[in-house]
């Protein structure tokens, strides 16, 4: 149950929320968290999210403290490629999260947690996927399609 130590111990990791300096908060405010197999295993989507979200309530009270009169979010994704979820705080709302690609916000992190728990391959991507996204993007001369991920989201911050 290394992940659930994990996911509560992003609560007490260093925060910064300079709005003018996103950068800085991406760097400080953003964690990978992995799971070895027997974890993956054992661990229940409910499991999970409760752990998230009990890290999401101590990150807001812990803005509350610093007196940031803002708008925060803490949200959550599964990193496909790397085969980590991945979690982040940032004075942004859920409209504006970082993300050079598209994405869904969702108050509802069990699909997030679904995916990252069933993936058997961790941050495999199969060459024979890599070439079928190649050979139809030539047949169409476009370029594959890239769906939208999902990122849980939920606020922290003082303002709505």
């Amino acid at each position: 149950m290394v992940l659930l130590t994990w996911i509560a111990e992003v609560a007490d990791e260093p925060l910064v929320l300079e709005s003018a300096d996103r950068q800085v908060e991406w760097e400080t405010n953003s964690w990978s968290l992995g799971a070895a197999d027997e974890d993956r295993n054992s661990l229940s989507v409910a499991e999970v999210v409760a752990a998230f979200e009990r890290t999401a309530a101590a990150i807001r009270e812990r803005i509350r403290d610093l007196g940031f009169s803002g708008v925060a979010t803490f949200y959550v994704w599964h990193d496909k490629q790397a085969g980590r979820l991945r979690c982040s705080t940032g004075s942004v709302p859920p409209d504006a999260l970082p993300f050079s690609g598209t994405y869904v916000a969702s108050d509802d992190l069990g699909p997030v947690i679904e995916g990252f728990l069933a993936d058997s391959e961790p941050g495999f991507i199969a060459w024979s996927d890599l070439d079928d996204a190649r050979s139809l993007s030539e047949l169409t001369e476009t370029e594959p399609e890239i769906r939208p991920f999902g990122v849980w989201v939920s606020s922290v911050g003082t303002s709505h």
